[in-house]
């Protein structure tokens, strides 16, 4: 087991590099492992089907199954915009403000693990990610004390709320195990189940993704279900709403610079006509790039036949001319629900 004095300085360098919660816990296997898989047994993962490879079950489970010389794990926690209750004509989710957190993060990471290599002046076997590896990044956050796991799904900090980005470090290296995080504050309140309008938030504190606004809008690539598109309200990227109830986000912190606003906003319903240069040119450094403008289209389609402005009447009517069929059902769509008004 290495010093406590070198765990205290890698802590430091994360807060340094802006990460405002640290904890290791060890590479044992998740005891909790069951909840994942009970959740992909009812197929409440949706199209999200590399959740659901042999592959990505067994790494999962225990992070000696990715680094077979791991002995400890590193977890992270940075803040990014702070949630709005600003009423915008569409919503993007706080976390969507700013730079784009996958292209972000890895430098810090890769920052810390160099300063490990330097103290120890050897180089140690590592890997990380920032939700883009196959690890249960909230049951391991828990463990290493950064929070619970809230009825929202969300892990929450007493101190900073739910609103930052997770990354881990597995390291070859033995530190000492922070104490997890063993209590529950969500006590009796139920604002975010009783607030999301879409029904999502399951009793084992997971979600059915299939009807998630945040999976709606991102990972879902194809034709929405009609019967959840009012639900979606004006939510073009993503949903805040399960955060926005919970009282432990009055305790947010401050974002990091990275994930400052960067977006010029208000988004408005002209949108739906950007060509591909400019959606590409507009979000290259935002997470939205991720839906394509395909998906981002269909969602500010759908938000317009939510708003019900019979002004946007004119722009759904381009927008069905447009070649991609996947916009043009959603423009159609929102054009009948206009005209039925």
């Amino acid at each position: 087991m290495l010093s406590n004095n070198l765990k205290q300085a890698i802590k430091e360098k994360a807060r340094q590099l802006g990460f405002i919660l640290a904890g290791v816990t060890s590479s044992e296997p998740l005891e909790n492992f069951n909840i994942f898989q009970d959740w992909l047994n009812k197929n409440h993962h949706g199209d999200m089907h590399y959740l659901a490879t042999e592959r990505s079950h067994t790494r999962r489970a225990d992070p000696k199954q990715i680094l077979p010389e791991c002995k400890s794990v590193l977890v992270l926690a940075i803040p990014y915009a702070p949630l709005t209750n600003e009423h915008f004509e569409m919503q993007l989710a706080s976390y969507a403000l700013g730079d784009d957190y996958h292209d972000v993060l890895p430098q810090k990471l890769k920052a810390i693990v160099d300063f490990i290599e330097e103290q120890l002046g050897e180089k140690i076997p590592n890997r990380y990610y920032t939700d883009s590896g196959p690890v249960l990044e909230r049951e391991l956050a828990q463990r290493a004390g950064l929070g619970w796991i809230g009825k929202n799904s969300m892990l929450i900090n007493p101190q900073a709320g739910s609103t930052f980005f997770l990354a881990e470090i597995l390291l070859g290296i033995q530190l000492e195990p922070d104490q997890p995080f063993s209590t529950d504050h969500c006590g009796t309140c139920n604002r975010c189940i009783t607030a999301c309008p879409t029904n999502c938030i399951l009793p084992d504190r997971t979600l059915d993704s299939r009807r998630c606004i945040s999976y709606l809008t991102i990972e879902h690539k194809d034709e929405i279900s009609e019967n959840l598109r009012t639900h979606m309200g004006n939510w073009i990227f993503g949903c805040d709403i399960c955060q926005q109830v919970c009282p432990w986000n009055r305790f947010a912190q401050p974002a990091d610079s990275a994930f400052e606003t960067r977006i010029l906003l208000p988004i408005l319903s002209g949108d739906l006509l950007l060509s591909s240069e400019a959606f590409n040119q507009r979000f290259k450094k935002s997470p939205i790039k991720r839906t394509k403008r395909r998906g981002y289209l269909r969602n500010i389609a759908i938000a317009i036949g939510n708003k019900k402005d019979k002004k946007d009447i004119p722009i759904l009517e381009q927008a069905i001319q447009e070649d991609e069929p996947l916009i043009q059902s959603h423009a159609k769509w929102a054009l009948e629900k206009m005209n039925n008004e």
